[in-house]
């Protein structure tokens, strides 16, 4: 879809509201005073075309003021739909634009003459001079003046009454004034072209006339388009229809009566025939005696005024567009190469700046049109096969041509002399059914890889595919034969995407029928019991949409309602939720669980947190890592930066467009030598640095702002890079900036937070070098701008993007991309990607054309606007970190003791020169870590599962913790070798072990906290201490309960469990937890213990002797049968060793 054809909701009339064009210090619009003026000589169909695509390019920066000037008394009209103008007779109804449209354009910017024509130009003094005297001064002058019908003016008789030709409204209106004077009798008209056809028809809707003859010089009609074949069923299809075709006749004289009006033609063969009236439609001139007097040059033969590629003429800033413009000798009759040369001029004009010029090439003389009822088409080089290839396809992996000698050349001579010249070097496939009246003839390359060209008589519907095939030249992917025949149906394949032995969670190796299966049988009525059920999900998490769509399938083909809503705490989905915040305009999760939740005074969870947190970041842009918003985020946004599996952190510094300075690559270079931090180039052409700990963030953000570096956002939901190849900059066959363009992009989406990441990419040229294809946006470079293109992404179920629209102008790509990008944050669901979105529309990529090019909602003024605001709220968040203590204070790896202390749990390895976290075990912790927070029975008195005697320790001054959000406030506390964590929530303090057991991560404390839904009889009332609360593991959401009886328990993966601990604020300002002897304590749950070492096969099975369990009996060992070895008690197992209580190895 061309963006030229396709944006009215983009009119020339109307400024953008964003105006991002920064280049060269200029700026825009452009004032009155500084303005060039554009006089267009010439209101047809061409000059308008010119005038629409100049404003429409200009429209941002109001460089240039246009003056047009035509020469009929009506404004611009569509001359190729004369015909139509017998049934209704209403010049209005052809104009090309209303009259209004001329006076609603940006004052200033439009000013036309009518029923006015330009007699001289004045090159030295840059005037045009007119009939009525005035004087017109230009900048630029395009002369867009047409052409004139041929008239035969050596035939006698060819100025007599009753011989028109058919050019302009003023000529049907003589004819159909004319044709009241002679009812009933003979019309003819002169010429089988499409033009004579036209007229043919005009002739036979005026029902004046008895008969109506075609007079055509060769053997067949639209001999310029046709073959024999093609033409001669042309010829049977119209007579069939009335018209009397009189073939190869040429008219030798008009007869005329004493009034000199027409009675009859005798042609050169002497036959005559009578007639009235005659129509002359044998061909036109180009209107060049402008020029000529103005001496601008014109062609010798053939006439027109020559212009090279560029479209000037033979004197700088004088143009000629359209049918009064030479090029390479060449005439175009066509309004096609017309409007070509229309928008590449402007495009010039307005575009060069920022963009490789265009040049003007052989125009495609494609034609498809109905014809008498009768559909015709013909496209590419469609006489390849009579008149040999105007080109051939390169192939670029071919053999190599071997030089000819001239011995070789002169025996060339003598065959071509004695044998004729060889054929073509083509093939032609022709399939012909007199019976329906259709006729196709497709030719091909020798070797049946390249579609040259054809034509089509009767079934003309693969028009539209077969054309771009011939355009792009691209190698054919089926035979030939398919195109008359079809694909064979034979062995076809279903087109289910998946089968259900398809692996959907590599982490887990769970398939498609695995998840299908659980909800067939009902054991999983909802996403997250699926999860639990199959582990599906609860590895990378790369699976989900994957995973969430299967369900979706099997729960709607079972007739089971699909609720979209985004979580238990909400019966709205993403989408529903974003309008009602938007509308509304609530700024916090308390408003928006008052106005949309279930329970109003609920804070959520770890699903609908993070999305609300999301929502109001992309509408308000604040700081993530303030109030309200703070408590809302994930780990990677609440520390801006992405956690690592060795719980570090990476940190990936923006470098826009992936131009980066020297100095700038040093200073990378230098930061992650002082913080031995592991190197990686990503593949959106950044520097990513990882294994930086959490207490070293601000310290390595410092360095790298103060070289002039900003925040890379890789660690949040938003714009990740815009890659680009080098394009024009350094390529030498680049044609459009994509560098530039890319920067300009990424400058201006930066920060902004979406439902899920977003990657773009921009290539200079059809080599595709940034990968365009497979990005969420994509542009690549074409003569006339970009082809934009929308919903790819790779992932779980890659999918290349699909093309939004053709050959945008440099100024028109960021409108389209704010109107796309703001549509899809307001729509998509939660972590959905562009692709999956695009799929869900009702239409796909249909809809979304019409919304976002056709304004069918009338949304796009809003989208930019809305997209505008949010742009210029940008701020670097890593910059107003280091601004603000209080902030800065979070980084601490523990909050009650030396912020500079260090634990680390995995090891670091070196590999390559570089170092790397510890290879993960492969198997979950399985300890039963929650029976030491039971409370037993033992002789009478109640204790818990810890063998020492529990004391409370004053561990940390409730001021240190953070201000209480959404999710509470957390901190990391150091006891010993152990980490713990602890929360405050709603007035309430909880703790736990610091580690996750899945993968012995120390991250508990950086995720998110949820709560249940309070029973209905308690929503709207503070029930938080009655409701089951988690925390949500940051690395792979294993949701551990922190209170209640079931306290310690993971709600989604029954393997794992943590230990909980008493947990109080006193009247000191301390906050006292609840432990047992600090030997126990690190024996149990210390770093060193747990800490993931190099070379581990397998976790080390552990177990607490007092917690009831039996490892050889396999008793109370959870999520594994007991090994042989641990039975015989010859394994690992064996007497406690000193300082570890009783505990088995």
């Amino acid at each position: 879809m061309s963006w030229a054809d396709s944006a009215p909701a983009l009119q020339a009339s109307r400024i953008p509201p964003n105006s991002d064009i920064p280049e060269n210090g200029e700026q825009y619009p452009k004032a009155p005073e500084q303005r060039k003026r554009v006089v267009v000589v010439g209101l047809g169909m061409v000059g308008i075309a010119f005038i629409e695509k100049l404003l429409k390019m200009d429209a941002k920066r109001r460089e240039y003021d246009v003056v047009v000037i035509g020469e009929e008394p009506h404004l611009a009209y569509n001359r190729v739909g004369l015909t139509s103008f017998f049934q209704h007779r209403v010049v209005e109804n052809l104009y090309l634009n209303p009259a209004d449209w001329y006076t609603s354009t940006t004052p200033g910017s439009l000013n036309y003459h009518l029923n006015c024509l330009v007699t001289a130009i004045h090159k030295d003094e840059k005037l045009v001079t007119t009939s009525n005297g005035d004087t017109v001064p230009y900048d630029i002058l395009v002369l867009a003046t047409g052409s004139n019908a041929l008239l035969p003016r050596h035939t006698p008789g060819h100025d007599a009454k009753g011989v028109f030709v058919y050019r302009t409204i003023q000529d049907l209106q003589d004819l159909i004034a004319f044709a009241e004077t002679v009812p009933a009798s003979t019309g003819a008209v002169v010429g089988g072209g499409l033009l004579g056809l036209e007229a043919a028809k005009a002739m036979m809707d005026l029902e004046r006339f008895e008969k109506v003859k075609l007079i055509e010089r060769n053997r067949w009609v639209l001999s310029r388009q046709l073959d024999g074949d093609a033409g001669g069923m042309v010829v049977d299809l119209v007579r069939q229809l009335g018209l009397d075709v009189l073939l190869s006749k040429r008219v030798g004289k008009i007869e005329v009566d004493d009034d000199n009006a027409v009675k009859g033609v005798v042609f050169e063969d002497g036959e005559r025939m009578d007639c009235t009236c005659l129509m002359f439609a044998i061909g036109i001139k180009a209107r060049d005696e402008l020029a000529r007097r103005a001496q601008i040059k014109c062609a010798d033969r053939g006439g027109g005024i020559v212009v090279d590629n560029n479209l000037m003429t033979s004197h700088a800033d004088i143009y000629a567009i359209g049918e009064c413009a030479s090029w390479e000798n060449q005439t175009f009759g066509l309004i096609g190469p017309g409007i070509e040369m229309a928008e590449v001029l402007a495009f010039n004009l307005t575009q060069a700046k920022v963009h490789t010029p265009r040049t003007f090439k052989r125009p495609d003389l494609s034609t498809k049109l109905k014809l008498l009822g009768v559909e015709v088409a013909s496209f590419g080089d469609f006489f390849a096969d009579r008149d040999g290839p105007k080109d051939l396809p390169v192939k670029r992996h071919g053999a190599s041509k071997v030089a000819k000698t001239a011995g070789d050349k002169t025996e060339e001579k003598v065959r071509i002399i004695t044998n004729g010249p060889p054929p073509p070097p083509v093939k032609a496939l022709t399939y012909k059914d007199p019976f329906n009246a259709v006729y196709k003839k497709y030719i091909f390359t020798e070797d049946g890889k390249y579609l040259l060209g054809g034509m089509m008589i009767g079934d003309t519907k693969d028009y539209v595919k077969l054309v771009p095939m011939v355009k792009n030249q691209k190698a054919l992917e089926v035979p030939p034969s398919q195109f008359i025949l079809g694909a064979s149906k034979d062995g076809e394949e279903g087109d289910d995407d998946l089968t259900d032995d398809t692996q959907i969670c590599s982490c887990h190796n769970v398939t498609k029928g695995d998840v299908a299966q659980v909800v067939k049988d009902g054991s999983c009525k909802s996403i997250g019991e699926v999860k639990s059920c199959t582990k599906a999900g609860t590895g990378c998490g790369g699976c989900m949409p994957l995973v969430q769509s299967i369900f979706n399938q099997q729960m709607k083909a079972m007739g089971t309602e699909v609720l979209n809503h985004l979580c238990p705490h909400f019966a709205y989905s993403r989408a529903d939720i974003y309008n009602i915040i938007y509308v509304k305009k609530l700024k916090s999760l308390e408003e928006v669980m008052r106005e949309a939740g279930r329970d109003p005074l609920s804070s959520g969870c770890e699903v609908c947190k993070p999305t609300i947190g999301s929502i109001l970041a992309s509408l308000y842009n604040q700081h993530v890592m303030k109030a309200p918003l703070h408590g809302l985020q994930d780990t990677n946004d609440r520390f801006l930066a992405n956690i690592q599996r060795n719980g570090t952190f990476s940190v990936i510094p923006r470098v826009s467009g992936g131009e980066i300075t020297p100095e700038k690559l040093i200073a990378i270079g230098s930061v992650a030598k002082k913080f031995n931090l592991y190197c990686k180039i990503t593949g959106g052409q950044r520097i990513d640095m990882f294994g930086a700990k959490k207490q070293e963030l601000p310290s390595i953000w410092r360095e790298l702002v103060d070289a002039g570096m900003e925040s890379g956002h890789a660690y949040a939901k938003s714009l990740r890079t815009v890659k680009s190849c080098v394009g024009t900059n350094w390529c030498r066959f680049g044609i459009g900036d994509s560098v530039g363009m890319a920067i300009r992009l990424e400058e201006r989406y930066k920060s902004i937070r979406s439902p899920h990441k977003i990657k773009g990419g921009v290539s200079g040229c059809v080599r595709e070098c940034a990968e365009a294809q497979n990005k969420d946006f994509g542009l690549i470079a074409t003569e006339k701008g970009f082809n934009v293109f929308v919903g790819g992404n790779g992932g779980s179920k890659p999918r290349h993007s699909e093309i939004l629209a053709k050959d945008v102008p440099p100024d028109d790509v960021i409108p389209m991309l704010d109107r796309y990008l703001m549509f899809y944050i307001r729509t998509a669901d939660k972590l959905q990607r562009t692709a999956r979105w695009i799929e869900g529309l009702p239409g796909g990529i249909t809809y979304l054309r019409n919304v976002i090019l056709g304004d069918s909602l009338g949304l796009c003024a809003e989208l930019e606007a809305q997209m505008n605001e949010l742009v210029g709220t940008f701020f670097c968040e890593w910059t107003e970190v280091l601004k603000d203590p209080e902030l800065e204070r979070r980084f601490a790896q523990f909050q009650n003791v030396d912020p500079k202390t260090e634990l680390p749990g995995v090891e670091i390895v070196s590999e390559r020169g570089q170092p790397r976290p510890a290879d993960w075990s492969k198997e979950s912790c399985t300890e039963d870590f929650k029976a030491l927070s039971q409370t037993k029975k033992e002789g009478g008195n109640a204790r818990k599962g810890w063998k020492t005697e529990l004391k409370w320790e004053k561990m940390i001054e409730a001021s240190k913790f953070p201000p209480e959000g959404p999710s509470g406030s957390s901190v990391v506390l150091k006891r010993g070798d152990t980490q713990l964590a602890a929360w405050r929530y709603r007035g309430k303090y909880y703790a736990s072990q610091q580690m996750c057991p899945h993968k012995r991560s120390f991250v508990l404390a950086h995720g998110l906290i949820g709560e249940d839904v309070a029973p209905e009889e308690k929503k709207g009332t503070d029930a938080a201490p009655d409701k089951k609360l988690w925390i949500s593991c940051p690395n792979h959401k294993r949701n551990f309960v922190l209170n209640g009886t079931d306290a310690g328990n993971c709600t989604n993966d029954s393997e794992v469990s943590i230990a909980t601990f008493d947990i109080e604020e006193r009247d000191d300002g301390w906050v006292y937890l609840e432990l047992p002897s600090e030997e126990e304590l690190d024996a149990v749950l210390g770093t060193g213990k747990w800490m993931v070492r190099e070379g581990e096969k397998d976790i080390i099975k552990r177990k607490v002797t007092e917690s009831g369990g039996d490892a050889a009996s396999g008793k109370g060992v959870k999520g594994r049968r007991p090994s042989d070895e641990e039975k015989s008690g010859s394994g690992t197992g064996g007497a406690a060793k000193k300082g570890e209580v009783g505990i088995d190895w």
